[in-house]
């Protein structure tokens, strides 16, 4: 049996690329109007767009809904060799 209590979980839910809804979020790592990075339970989730902003934060409950032009979700792998500009290459030196 799995235990439930273990198991990772993350929900994403977007409308029309303006509202971005995220359920799992550990923490905000770094923003700006085109780039967030967030730590999630399912690891670095990197959002691109323009002008981004934060709606609404809870990181008690690890919600987080970003409204904005949406154009790319991308999970960060530390293996990966894909280069990240900004400081998402930093992050991955």
């Amino acid at each position: 049996m799995i235990d439930q209590g273990k198991m990772k979980r993350q929900e994403v839910k977007m409308l029309n690329r303006k509202l971005l809804e995220l359920s799992g979020v550990l923490n905000v790592d770094s923003f700006d109007s085109e780039e967030f990075l967030l730590e999630t339970e399912c690891g670095f989730l990197a959002i691109k767009g323009q002008n981004l902003h934060i709606k609404n934060l809870n990181l008690e409950q690890g919600l987080v809904a970003i409204e904005g032009l949406v154009n790319q979700l991308t999970y960060l792998d530390a293996n990966s060799h894909e280069k990240a500009k900004g400081f998402l290459g930093k992050l991955f030196k």
